[in-house]
């Protein structure tokens, strides 16, 4: 959707540039070092897990989370029209094929982003008197240039970007007002062409849940496959606000799915109205999780790209006021809670730093044949989406019943995770489970692993 940042910094952003530079020389950040990069896990579910970048930012520390942890990377501005031809037939591709070099120098994916998009547009272009012949034409040369000098290099385009009113009306563009709704059957048929292998999406906001714009987006697909127009994927870019991810996401991404299309999440940010606390760090993590969620359960979903993995590279603050942390990781490249979430979704293990949370195991009560348990989860620096805690038995005791959490025995070894209500354990806060056992001759009390 809309740009990262661009390099242009005031002096006052420039110090804090320098400050916050400063702040890394002394300890860069290193708590997830250890973790399986996300791109590892992403590939485990068959999915991708993405990221926007800013081409002249791929060195450093930024440079060595964006190629470790992500196998996939969209532009963030570096393909739009206005990039590539801010003067008619004349191009600048130094960005654009930065970000593909260092893509495939680190066995990544790239997703283009734009071809066709109402916004960052050259003034050339948009300060035109064109008639649909030739404005006609100016879509074709332009896609047909873009698309085949990456041929063969891109794993997919977003061909056409928000064309929809929240209505569901097409919205009024250069595009739409010169050659009608057909632009859209134009522009992914010249991309076709050019690039038969690329996957071709059409791409929009505040899609995500089931409402008037992503139905209008749901019958356009039909529409075209119907017409036998190429259309591969959807893409819903999940530019969300904290505690409100739709709760309809995997229904509409199912929907989408039974048209015979892939979906992806293009654009993923949850931002929170600023100061940042630890609480609603603890729901964004939630909410991170829940979209990946949303994405995992659905075979057609390929995956899920962020919008900028760091604070310091995000459009949200320039655009909403008082707005902001809304990546997985914050301004001084450390992970957030987000982060971890995302990496549990995947199927890790990601943990807060050593210590910070802990599980203490508890007999509350005891009688002859039986006891009562309680085991509890507590985050001091940390907090955690979803937690797991397991223990093995040295004595035969057997679990028979458990409350606010589920829990599994196999032998002597036991596992217990959270329930859909009490995985979220904010920095400072604690939940607790409880069960019931079965015991005989000894009880003694096992060590209980968190994790």
């Amino acid at each position: 959707m809309r740009s990262l940042k661009r390099s242009g910094l005031s002096p006052a952003s420039l110090l804090t540039g320098i400050a916050a530079l400063a702040a890394l020389l002394v300890a860069a950040p290193a708590a997830h070092a250890a973790d399986t990069p996300l791109r590892d896990l992403a590939a485990g579910k068959g999915k991708v897990i993405g990221t926007a970048v800013t081409g002249s930012k791929l060195t450093g520390t930024y440079g060595d989370i964006a190629g470790a942890q992500f196998n996939s990377l969209t532009p963030g501005n570096a393909m739009k029209w206005g990039s590539v031809e801010p003067t008619q037939g004349t191009y600048n591709w130094t960005e654009a094929d930065q970000i593909v070099a260092f893509a495939q120098a680190h066995n990544q994916q790239v997703r283009g982003h734009t071809l066709v998009w109402h916004s960052q547009n050259p003034s050339w272009l948009t300060n035109g008197t064109w008639t649909p012949a030739q404005l006609g034409t100016l879509l074709q040369n332009h896609i047909t240039t873009e698309v085949t000098r990456y041929k063969g290099k891109l794993a997919a385009w977003d061909v056409v970007n928000e064309p929809f009113n929240e209505d569901g009306t097409y919205r009024s563009t250069l595009w739409y007002n010169g050659l009608g709704s057909d632009y859209i059957a134009q522009a992914l048929t010249a991309a076709r062409a050019a690039d038969p292998s690329a996957k071709l999406y059409i791409n929009d906001y505040n899609v995500e849940g089931v409402n008037a714009k992503s139905t209008a987006l749901y019958n356009l697909v039909k529409s075209l496959k119907d017409r036998g127009v190429p259309i591969d994927g959807v893409g819903l870019q999940a530019h969300l606000v904290l505690g409100q991810v739709p709760s309809t996401l995997q229904q509409n991404i199912q929907r989408f799915a039974d048209l015979g299309v892939d979906v992806a999440i293009t654009e993923l940010d949850i931002r929170m109205q600023l100061p940042v606390t630890d609480a609603k760090l603890t729901q964004q993590a939630a909410d991170y999780k829940a979209v990946l969620d949303a994405c995992v359960a659905v075979t057609r979903c390929a995956g899920v790209t962020v919008w900028g993995f760091t604070d310091s590279d995000s459009w949200i603050p320039d655009v909403f006021s008082g707005y902001g942390a809304a990546t997985p990781y914050d301004e001084n490249y450390a992970p957030k809670p987000a982060y971890h979430a995302i990496a549990t979704a995947l199927g890790g293990t990601s943990a807060p730093p050593t210590g910070a949370c802990t599980a203490t195991y508890g007999v509350t009560s005891q009688w002859n044949a039986g006891f009562t348990g309680q085991v509890r989860i507590a985050c001091s620096g940390a907090s955690l989406a979803s937690w797991k805690v397991s223990w093995t038995y040295g004595a035969g005791q057997q679990i028979t019943q458990a409350w606010n959490a589920t829990c599994t025995q196999a032998g002597p070894a036991v596992s217990c995770a959270n329930a859909s209500y009490n995985g979220t354990v904010p920095n400072g806060g604690s939940v607790t489970f409880g069960f019931n056992a079965s015991w005989s001759g000894s009880n003694p009390v096992p060590s209980v692993t968190l994790g």
